[in-house]
């Protein structure tokens, strides 16, 4: 599972050939939650609020390189880093 971005111990990835609804995967500690890119919502998983909030952030603000990397795995493309949030 290719590793895109890490940010305050938070782990963002993709897996290849992953299912829709368009989403990463978010780690923080024993916790891991799939998030949907487009509106940010939890669909699986868990993340304590200060964790989510961040990942949201990240989110919100990287959309476009999001759906780019989604595009890309599933397609079994090179996945691009994203900036993490500072």
């Amino acid at each position: 599972m290719p590793e895109v971005s890490r940010f305050y111990g938070i782990i963002v990835r993709f897996y290849y050939r992953d299912h829709p609804p368009t989403h990463f995967h978010a780690i923080y500690g024993e916790h891991e939650a799939l998030i949907e890119i487009e509106t940010g919502a939890i669909y699986e998983g868990y993340l304590p609020g200060t964790a989510y909030d961040l990942v949201n952030r990240w989110r919100a603000i990287h959309l476009e390189e999001l759906r780019n990397d989604w595009n890309r795995a599933r397609q079994q493309e090179p996945l691009l880093p994203i900036a993490p949030l500072e």
